[in-house]
């Protein structure tokens, strides 16, 4: 017997080990399963976002029935001002460049930059010794000539006396006649002389030839001046009274002629750049001649007594023209005006509480304030905050404007501008 023989008894048969998990994966009750579940799961996720959506709509709901809080104002009647407004420019009636009228040197200067000056007011002086000399010459030269000249008719009176006893030729009467003649018009030149070395004299003083307020010095004490300086010492500018010229358009022209035919004056008033401060109160004054045809405006030009200074030459200055006043019109605040595709409009809160689309037709604008020519009664009240989430009947409920000076929320006003106390 062979090994091979002898072995094969003792040898165990092969047995073959399956995976549990991987049969029941390829069992179609698992895929069963799975599929179950996860329907389950998509229906349950569903049945979340179902009744999320329904509560959410169920809020919007009640938001859209519950009233919305808005500020709003009473419409008043009252008297309105029709005011034109435009930006001007501050004109001096008179600027003056302070020049010297002699050459010499500048030996003192008398006043500080930015000085309000009145006319008269010494400012420089001038050397005056070259005119001095030049006084005293022809001072000089005038005696010579008198002296001359008296000689000269004493000579003729007795020339003349000659003459008449025959003792002298006519000629030299008629000479010595015409001597005297040139004497006085020698005298006549050196007077002339005089005048003009005192003029000169005059003018090495230089003196202020306006009142108004003098800007920076343009030329420092010790330099030479001539008397064709064209940039000058100083340049004076006259502020009381002074000037603005402003524009407006040329459709308001008709309404300032047919104030200025009346002879009635236009009040003007000049604001700083901001429009918070008034800075000077005045009249219209003039009204140019044609209308600028780039531009479509008339230039005017009102006169401001401006006694504490507040304008300034070229100084930009708002300017408000008050042409006309509206008497017992409607007036609401310009907040609670809205625009849409219907145009200008407002809403207004009836008395169930409901807002009404109101189309308006405004007028003039003051301040804050706006006039309404028609659309709106006195006494209806506007909605001035919160406008942006309305709509036509939205119910609204009134809130308490805490804003001074606003009509308190929730008061109805007469026509006639009287509040009344009833509450909303």
């Amino acid at each position: 017997m062979s090994p091979s023989q002898e072995d094969e008894p003792n040898q165990q048969p092969r047995i073959k080990r399956t995976n549990p998990f991987s049969k029941m994966i390829r069992s179609r009750w698992f895929w069963l399963v799975i599929v179950v579940c996860i329907v389950a799961a998509v229906y349950k996720i569903f049945l979340m976002q179902t009744a999320t959506q329904a509560v959410a709509r169920a809020k919007a709901q009640n938001d859209a029935q519950r009233p919305l809080p808005v500020v709003a104002v009473a419409a008043r009647k009252a008297d309105m001002d029709v005011n034109l407004r435009g930006l001007g420019t501050v004109i001096p009636v008179n600027t003056v460049t302070v020049r010297s009228q002699v050459s010499g040197q500048l030996l003192q200067v008398h006043f500080k930059e930015g000085q309000i000056v009145e006319a008269g007011t010494l400012l420089a002086e001038i050397d005056p010794r070259p005119f001095e000399v030049q006084l005293m010459q022809a001072e000089g030269q005038l005696a010579r000539d008198e002296a001359l000249l008296r000689n000269a008719e004493s000579d003729l009176v007795r020339y003349k006396l000659l003459l008449s006893q025959d003792s002298i030729a006519d000629q030299q009467v008629t000479t010595q006649a015409s001597l005297v003649q040139q004497y006085k018009g020698a005298i006549k030149i050196d007077q002339g002389q005089i005048a003009n070395a005192k003029l000169q004299l005059t003018y090495s003083r230089v003196i202020a030839p306006i009142s108004g307020r003098i800007g920076l010095r343009l030329v420092d004490q010790g330099n030479m001046i001539q008397s064709n300086d064209v940039n000058g010492m100083a340049v004076i500018t006259q502020l009381q009274p002074v000037t603005v010229v402003f524009s407006v358009p040329q459709d308001n022209l008709p309404a300032i002629m047919k104030r200025l035919r009346t002879g009635e004056v236009l009040p003007v008033d000049a604001y700083s750049q901001d429009g918070k401060a008034i800075l000077a109160k005045g009249t219209l004054l003039a009204v140019d001649n044609q209308i600028d045809t780039t531009t479509g405006t008339v230039k005017l030009k009102a006169k401001f007594d401006n006694k504490n200074n507040g304008l300034f030459a070229n100084q930009f200055v708002n300017v408000v023209m008050k042409v006309d006043i509206l008497s017992g019109a409607t007036v609401m605040p310009t907040a609670a005006i809205q625009r849409g595709s219907i145009g200008t409009f407002a809403y207004v809160v009836k008395e169930d509480k409901s807002v009404d689309v109101r189309p308006l037709q405004l007028g003039p604008t003051e301040g804050e304030n706006v006039a309404v020519l028609s659309g709106l009664a006195p006494g209806e009240i506007v909605v001035v905050v919160g406008g942006d989430k309305l709509r036509e009947g939205t119910k609204v409920a009134i809130v308490t404007n805490g804003a001074a000076g606003t009509p308190a929320q929730g008061r109805k006003t007469s026509p006639d501008g009287a509040s009344k106390g009833r509450r909303q």
